[in-house]
């Protein structure tokens, strides 16, 4: 009888063990970390427009707003006083480079 039950415990062991290894894990991983995220899908890729041979051509041009006088002769003299102008330089400075 001990003989049949030893037999019978090394036998639920042996089959035991082969359910324990069922899911296999990486070596150096954790179990509790969550699988990683599915990639992202791919970019859509797009026939750039082709501007036709005889089409009329399209400008988009601006000029550049244009600041005060204020605003010009304010940095003009902050220009003049960083240079290191006096004050009568200055002036004929800022009025020159204002215009």
């Amino acid at each position: 009888m001990k003989r049949l039950s030893t037999s019978l415990v090394i036998l639920i062991a042996l089959l035991a063990g082969h359910v324990a290894k069922a899911q296999y894990v990486l070596p150096g991983a954790s179990r509790f970390n969550p699988p990683p995220p599915s990639p992202p899908p791919p970019p859509r890729i797009e026939v750039p427009k082709v501007p036709k041979f005889d089409a009329p051509l399209r400008y988009n041009y601006q000029p550049l707003p244009r600041n005060s006088f204020s605003d010009r002769i304010s940095k003009c003299l902050d220009d003049a006083a960083g240079a290191g102008l006096g004050p009568a330089d200055r002036d004929t400075y800022a009025r020159s480079c204002a215009n």
